[in-house]
């Protein structure tokens, strides 16, 4: 056989193996580093069912994140606003508007005439008012793993804005993804908390800036006015697994 065949044929197998080794080290070096939030996540904006410009509302109208999003410095969840929070303003303006007809099912729910009184064969459920119609099925944007335990409550009561994690959300038409809240992404806020922190009464104003003639000064301003805060509050951010893992 040996006659048949060239002596480098022996090494094929060798040169199979080696190959499909290498092949198979850069598609998993590859996907470790592409399929990460950073590629993933970051830009993601799905179309909500009922357009929601938060440019407008947050923005030119200078409404707080907290008016809509009212749990988010009282509870580790932001809570999605329900279909009462847009009704208190859209009772009134634009209340006949096509596109809040989700916002106005869920909010009237069996209330066919949408005036606040029974009607026949509409009935009244067991807190003595009529049944709400069903939620609006608001697309999630941001969210983290379910193995990673995060606390809104505490990071915004500890002078971290909204910005820090969401972007400029009031210069937004339509909200998208803008940070990566990777591991990598946290883990720098916490080893360097300074850099992020603001006084309380700013958290929410995601416009925020210390006034500065040159932008490099600005920057050393903010980061020795965050470490007065994290001084004086103690902010001590963990940098260990349980920190986040629990």
């Amino acid at each position: 056989m040996r006659n048949l065949f060239p002596r480098w044929v022996n090494t094929i197998p060798v040169k199979v193996i080696l190959s499909l080794g290498i092949i198979g080290g850069t598609v998993t070096a590859g996907i470790t580093y592409y399929a990460t939030p950073k590629y993933t996540r970051v830009g993601y904006q799905p179309t909500q069912p009922v357009s929601y410009d938060h440019s407008f509302h947050a923005g030119q109208l200078g409404l707080d994140c907290r008016y809509c999003h009212h749990g988010v410095d009282k509870s580790s969840h932001a809570n999605i606003p329900s279909a009462n929070v847009c009704m208190s303003c859209h009772k009134n303006i634009k209340a006949d508007s096509p596109l809040l007809a989700p916002i106005r099912d869920s909010y009237f729910g069996e209330d066919k005439d949408k005036d606040g009184k029974l009607s026949e064969g509409e009935d009244l459920n067991e807190d003595g008012i009529l049944n709400a119609g069903p939620s609006v099925p608001w697309v999630r944007i941001h969210k983290a793993p379910d193995y990673v335990y995060f606390n809104h409550a505490i990071h915004v009561n500890r002078g971290v804005s909204c910005v820090e994690c969401h972007g400029r959300i009031d210069q937004m038409e339509v909200v998208h993804h803008d940070k990566p809240l990777s591991m990598a992404f946290c883990l720098e806020c916490h080893r360097n908390p300074e850099k992020s922190l603001r006084p309380m009464n700013e958290v929410t104003n995601l416009a925020w800036s210390i006034a500065s003639k040159e932008e490099e000064d600005s920057h050393i301003t903010q980061f020795h006015a965050g470490l007065d805060i994290k001084n004086k509050w103690g902010v001590n951010p963990p940098l260990s697994c349980t920190g986040c893992h629990r």
